[in-house]
Formats: structure tokens, sequence, C-alpha cells
């Protein structure tokens, strides 16, 4: 018997040393059905944005221009475009649409950074996905302002069928309080780029005064629209959008009077957040610098904050989350040049939503 008390005592060690963390896992992961993390596709560089096919399949762009799409039976990813892009601190390819009509045009729209003789700029494009590959590229939206920093990129289908584009201030924090300047702005443009009827102010512009947004999610049942943007330094920003309304910046989230005032001031840290989703009256905020997905719990009237915690700090800088089809999809950027790549990284997970 006292042979085996060491070997007692290690293997008890062990298991208290795998259960504690499975176990603040679990307290982290509430309200979530399973608390293990699904991994999809490692070994990728930069995870940008993320949507679905009518088939099922994933499509995500990685920020040195690759397209990819993963097959969830044969669990495999095939690289179905590289875009000849600018990759300069926070610019390259960035965000990915696909068209609500996908089964009757193949239409795929891309966000991305370019350079000419003149300078760099942001562009977004739509291509035919045919066998595997996108082809046919038309322009929509050229001469974007572009810069190191700020450059917005989250392309998404809004409710009506519309497109929307978040564009950010290029450095030039007075574009944003131009109506007549796309930069600091979100974008409503129809499929062909042109501009739709009721704009507030007959061009693309949507709403402005935004800085640097990278999220955007509805909440289609109640028809309300959020975004979240990077603050300077703390000051990040959850909103509720409203056609024509004029969010501030440069004037930050806390000195706001003559301005809509986000649902959420991130005033004590900065999350720096990028993709949202919306689930069940959930909001998903992908942090980057703060390296974790904050979960936004809303009353009945999806605008008051209720709850919020902070989900899966392990992964990195959390660029992108997505939920479908009752999953959440996290990608990382831990390849973008501010993180700490770990073992795997950059990667696609997701985790089952209840």
């Amino acid at each position: 018997m006292k042979n085996k008390l060491p070997a007692l005592i290690v293997l008890i060690i062990i298991i208290l040393f795998v259960a504690i963390p499975v176990l603040k896992n679990n307290k982290k992961a509430v309200g979530i059905v399973e608390t293990g993390i699904e991994t999809l596709a490692e070994n990728l560089d930069t995870v940008w944005a993320i949507d679905f096919l009518p088939n099922g399949k994933m499509i995500f762009t990685e920020r040195p221009g690759r397209v990819n799409i993963y097959d969830f039976d044969k669990k495999e990813k095939l690289v179905i475009a590289e875009i000849p892009i600018t990759e300069i601190a926070e610019s390259g390819l960035l965000g990915i649409a696909v068209d609500p009509e996908f089964e009757e045009n193949n239409l795929i729209y891309l966000y991305y950074t370019y350079e000419d003789s003149n300078g760099i700029y942001n562009r977004v494009s739509r291509f035919i996905l045919k066998d595997n590959k996108l082809i046919d590229e038309k322009v929509l939206l050229d001469k974007i302002p572009a810069a190191r920093f700020h450059d917005g990129g989250r392309i998404k289908f809004g409710p009506d069928g519309l497109l929307y584009v978040t564009i950010g201030d290029a450095t030039n924090p007075s574009t944003a309080q131009d109506t007549n300047s796309i930069a600091g702005k979100i974008l409503r443009i129809n499929k062909d780029g042109s501009i739709p009827k009721g704009n507030p102010f007959e061009n693309l512009v949507y709403s402005y005064g935004h800085r640097n947004p990278q999220g955007i999610a509805w909440n289609s049942e109640k028809n309300i629209f959020y975004a979240a943007e990077h603050g300077p330094s703390r000051m990040d920003e959850v909103n509720i959008i409203q056609k024509g309304k004029n969010y501030g910046w440069p004037a930050t989230c806390d000195e706001l009077s003559n301005f809509e005032n986000p649902i959420r001031c991130y005033t004590e840290f900065t999350l720096a957040p990028s993709g949202i989703a919306f689930h069940n009256s959930n909001l998903y905020v992908a942090g980057l610098r703060g390296t974790q997905l904050r979960k936004i719990t809303l009353a009945e009237d999806g605008k008051t904050i209720i709850g919020e915690e902070e989900l899966f700090s392990d992964l990195g800088r959390i660029r992108e989350v997505v939920a479908h089809d009752g999953y959440l999809y996290i990608g990382t950027s831990n390849y973008d040049g501010r993180g700490i790549p770990k073992k795997g990284d950059d990667k696609i997970t997701r985790i089952k939503l209840d």
C-alpha cells in the first residue's frame, strides 16, 4: 500500500492539473451549449472575414490575399483565389460577402487594398465563383481612402438585400464629419455599386462620424442594426446604426452630446472590436487587443444591455465572429503583426450555440 501512495498522489495531481483549466473554461462559456471548441482550419495567416455558401460550405479571407473554401464533409480547405493586394499594417484582403441570390448568380464580394502610381486605395469588387475559382472581377467602388491604419473593411448584406460597407477614416479624422466623403462612414450600396433609393444624402453614405468600424450585424426580427468600431486608446464603441445619423468622431464616446451615443463605450480597457454577431438576444463582439470574445446580453427591446461577460480569452487576437446554423464561428488574427502566434495559428474554430 505504501508503494502505491506516491503513484496515487501523482495521479491526483495530474487530474487536478487537467480539470482546473476545463472548469475555468466552463465558467467562461456560460450560455453556450458545449464548452469544447472545435478547430476547423489552422495554420492560417490573419483570418479576416467569414461567410457561408448555400451548399453549407464556409468561405473566408486571409489578409495576405487568399480566399478559401472549407468543406465540412471532407474537412478540407481549398484556396480558390489569391488576390493581388497591398498589405501594409492593417490593410490587405479584408471583408467578404456572399450574394443573397448566390444560387442564381454565383456572386462573391470582396473588400481589399491595392496600390497604383498615386498611392494606396481600397476597393469593393464582385466576382463570379465558378469551378472553385473566382473569376470576372467587376469593381463596384474604387479609390476608397486607404492608409496604414483605419481601413474599415467589413462588408455584409443587410435584411433589405443591400450591401453595407464599413469605411475607416484612413487616419484623417476630419473626413468622418464630411458627408460628401466616404471616409469614416458606413455605406449602403446596390449590388451593382449604384446608389440605393432612400439613402439620406443622395450618395452612398448611410451613417457618418465613424473612426474605424469593423463589425456590423442585425437583429432582423426587430430591425436593429449594430456596429462596433475602434476608438483611440480605449473609447471603443458598440452602436445602434440609424440612417443619416452622426456618431461623433473625432469626438470620442465619453464626450458625446450632440451626437448618437453608443450602447457601450469601453472607457475602462481597450477591446479593439472587429467582427460582431447577433444570436438570441446576445451580441458577440470580437476583441483584438482585448484578446477575447465579448458577450453582450440585451433586453427584450434589443437596445438595453442587461449583462456582459468575457469569453475565450485564450485564443489571442479575435478578428471575426459569425453566428450561423446553430454555431458560433471564431477567426483569429495572431499573425497580423500585433499578436503572439501559438502553435497552429491562425485558426477558425466553432462552438455550439444554445
